[in-house]
């Protein structure tokens, strides 16, 4: 399995830096990969939340008996898990490829700056919703920017360090 990812994050690498030249006066190819992956990463995150939000939690609340969950949270507890370890691999295989820790303790890490970012999500979600009510999907639109900013800074000093 390991040979596979491997070999599947060179050729995303490889396909990636076709297109880096254009960027090269602004940026390094590091976080133009970073970059790369995170904005697909986030796509993804986006459109399952919508979907998830939309047509499987269908906007109910869920009575889990000593409280309830709304529905816009129950949708960050589905999708979470998912985009979680797709950006795991993407950054372990494609962005911080010289990172020596090994892989272990790269993604006890990564958990901890997820852990970072899913109070992020959480307490952004209910201040945007709950509190100023604003739409769901546009609120975690807007929370993702700033989860973006605390990712790369902890995976680069953090998680895949060198």
């Amino acid at each position: 399995m390991k040979k596979i990812l491997v070999k599947s994050g060179i050729l995303i690498q490889k396909a990636i830096d076709f297109t880096y030249p254009p960027f090269r006066k602004f940026m390094t190819p590091e976080l133009y990969r970073y970059g790369v992956c995170g904005t697909a990463n986030v796509l993804v995150d986006w459109i399952l939340y919508f979907l998830v939000y939309n047509y499987g939690v269908q906007h109910r609340y869920f009575d889990m008996g000593l409280f309830v969950i709304s529905p816009h949270i129950l949708t960050l507890i589905i999708i979470f898990p998912v985009s979680t370890f797709s950006g795991f691999l993407l950054q372990k295989y494609v962005t911080f490829t010289a990172s020596d820790l090994r892989g272990r303790t790269q993604l006890m890490r990564y958990f901890m700056v997820v852990g970072g970012n899913l109070l992020i999500n959480y307490v952004g979600l209910k201040i945007l919703v709950e509190h100023l009510h604003f739409y769901p999907t546009p609120s975690k639109m807007t929370v993702t920017i700033l989860t973006i900013i605390f990712s790369y800074i902890g995976q680069k000093k953090f998680t895949f360090r060198t």
